[in-house]
């Protein structure tokens, strides 16, 4: 299930593609079977280890094309262990809601992504989640749970400020709000209750089959009452003269930390 519309957020066969805070990988394998070369990070050590299983069955079974690779590692996405401009695509999908420090995230993201590259962010809706955390204090009120609702113009607000240029939105996943209405209403542990699990039998025929009744219904929905808000934005190139500045500080930059390990060396 893909958060992510490829369509609005083109990928070419290798393109160096960070998919940060990747859960159990679905975007990054996505990206994988697309031919692009995959990074797929996030803190969580046990998903990490199940999304290079599953990189590595993937490249078995043939389902990657020739010339894409998959790495998965555990990372902070405070401190990502990559340079400047490593990337062509980012990718962080309901990830953000998590994080104290959100602005901290997007100048990562902006840092390891090349001028001209693209990133999509998304995180779950404001009216949908505000239900969700009007019906239950257990479904936000976790360790490692969503400890922000996001507002759509807040949102793209954030990325602006930290130099991305939002190109496009829209809302997806609008069959899953009711879903999770239910899990709160009923008890976000509460799998057992009959309304929880008749609605996730249809979620799972569903997300299988892809019939076309329910395809229909949640892109008519979408708007009204998708679970995700979903934002797409390119990080633009700097101006030719700020960006020659910025190779001469570099370069100075270099030049001292050269002197003062030739310094440390005598």
């Amino acid at each position: 299930m893909l958060t992510v519309d490829f369509s609005r957020f083109p990928l070419a066969p290798g393109d160096r593609v960070l998919d940060l805070g990747c859960g159990a990988g679905r975007h990054a394998f996505e990206c994988y079977r697309r031919g692009a070369q995959v990074v797929a990070l996030d803190q969580n050590g046990e998903e990490i280890r199940e999304v290079a299983k599953w990189f590595a069955a993937m490249k078995e079974a043939g389902e990657a094309p020739a010339g894409a690779t998959a790495t998965a590692m555990e990372g902070n996405a405070l401190a990502l262990p990559f340079p400047d401009e490593s990337f062509d695509v980012v990718i962080i999908s309901e990830v953000m809601e998590h994080i104290p420090d959100d602005k901290g995230v997007l100048a990562e993201m902006v840092r390891v992504l090349r001028p001209g590259g693209r990133i999509a962010v998304t995180v779950p809706r404001y009216g949908p989640e505000k239900v969700c955390w009007t019906l239950s204090d257990a479904y936000h009120e976790v360790e490692g749970g969503h400890i922000r609702i996001y507002k759509a113009d807040q949102l793209l607000a954030r990325m602006r400020e930290a130099g991305l240029r939002p190109y496009g939105t829209h809302h997806a996943h609008a069959l899953h709000s009711p879903y999770w209405w239910l899990k709160c209403a009923f008890g976000v542990d509460n799998d057992k209750a009959l309304p929880v699990r008749a609605y996730h039998k249809l979620l799972v025929w569903d997300i299988m089959k892809k019939p076309l009744a329910t395809r229909l219904a949640e892109r008519t929905l979408n708007p009204v009452m998708g679970k995700s808000f979903v934002a797409y934005a390119t990080k633009p190139h700097l101006p030719r003269a700020e960006t020659e500045a910025g190779a001469g500080a570099g370069a100075g930059a270099g030049a001292m930390a050269a002197a003062e390990a030739g310094t440390a060396t005598q």
